[in-house]
């Protein structure tokens, strides 16, 4: 059986100055995965299905061109701050800080140049077991108005059982706010159609937004409401229902507070979801030590952006699944905290696990 392997190919220059790579993860066993320098784009994620044929279950572009382009940040690391910031500013130590507003007046996974549209320097490990790709950035204090030089850490890895796993971690100066997450937009068929996909998601209770994605309040339980995914159901069935939320965001685009948070900023490792492709060709659990997930179900695109076979993007077509600590935290009090401070590490987990290949490899 091969061994786990890492491989780089030139890929561009972005903004026709840094040279960007894409690093191929391969466990040896059939997944592998494609990983950009450029945002930390997780490009393609091709994995076995039950007969076992691989596709990619992750949308990607085309060219490095369409990732530079404003784009919704198909497959990026997102940060300082994943998800929104409410009128983008937040008082952290008396102190107000203010964040290029990118979403109806608010800023959005880190404002207009986060860290989707950074070139990462990388470094690959690979032993008998996994293979690794270490993701470094530096972030001066001030970038895109957040206090503090941060300088972050993402390891993606790979092992012989097809599970790949992102290891966000970070540092400070400066008191400060991070929330990391990853961008991918999930299509486990391959075929474009997230209404046949069902999904589960392991959390009794979840966030009202207003009209502009902001939380109203505090959180309401999922009983009764299309959010109680406590048991698999088909996003068809639950995206064309007249539910005032639904309707607001064209979709889900929504974070559920996940069960057992456990202490300190992060808790233990414990499944957020589950995802299955239609026929069950494919399954997919998302695993992490973050509080909150964010559904996000393609609502926003329109066919606008494609691939490199020419196949478009539509609306609902793909989901994200995002882990992460709350949306507009720095502003709520009531919500575990973001807060970074120096001499304090940040660390968090996320692995994506494919239960249905248990058991298909040595």
């Amino acid at each position: 059986m091969p061994r786990p392997s890492a491989h780089r190919t030139p890929f561009g220059s972005a903004h026709g100055r840094t040279d960007v790579d894409l690093w191929t993860l391969d466990s040896g066993t059939g997944v592998r995965a494609d990983i950009l320098t450029y945002g930390g784009v997780l490009h393609r994620l091709t994995v076995p299905g039950t007969t076992g044929a691989g596709a990619s279950v992750v949308r990607s572009l085309a060219t490095l061109d369409d990732y530079t382009a404003a784009n919704p940040y198909f497959g990026a690391v997102v940060g300082r701050y994943a998800n929104r910031i409410a009128h983008g500013r937040f008082t952290l130590d008396g102190a107000t800080h203010h964040i290029p507003a990118n979403d109806r007046g608010h800023a959005l996974h880190g404002g207009p140049e986060g860290f989707h549209t950074k070139v990462w320097e990388a470094t690959a490990d690979a032993t008998d077991e996994a293979v690794a790709l270490r993701l470094t950035l530096h972030s001066p204090d001030g970038d895109m108005g957040f206090p503090g030089a941060l300088d972050v850490g993402v390891t993606y890895s790979l092992d012989r059982a097809g599970t790949l796993a992102a290891d966000y971690t970070a540092t400070t100066d400066r008191p400060t706010v991070v929330n990391l997450t990853n961008h991918a937009y999930f299509d486990l068929g391959g075929e474009g159609d997230i209404p046949g996909h069902t999904l589960a998601v392991d959390a009794d209770s979840y966030l009202p937004v207003d009209a502009e994605g902001i939380p109203e309040g505090p959180a309401a339980e999922v009983r009764g409401t299309p959010f109680d995914l406590t048991e698999p159901q088909a996003l068809g069935d639950l995206l064309g229902l007249g539910d005032d939320q639904l309707r607001l965001a064209g979709g889900f685009d929504h974070c559920w507070i996940l069960r057992y948070p456990g202490p300190g900023r992060t808790g233990g490792l414990r499944r957020a979801a589950r995802l299955t492709a239609p026929g069950a060709v494919r399954a997919m659990e998302v695993w992490t030590t973050e509080p909150g997930i964010q559904v996000y179900t393609g609502n926003q695109l329109d066919g606008a952006f494609t691939d490199g076979a020419g196949r478009r993007h539509e609306r609902h077509g793909s989901v994200c699944l995002e882990t992460q600590h709350l949306p507009d935290s720095p502003n709520r009090p009531d919500h575990p905290s973001t807060v970074l401070r120096p001499g304090e590490t940040m660390r968090s987990r996320t692995e994506w696990r494919f239960p249905h290949l248990r058991g298909a490899h040595p």
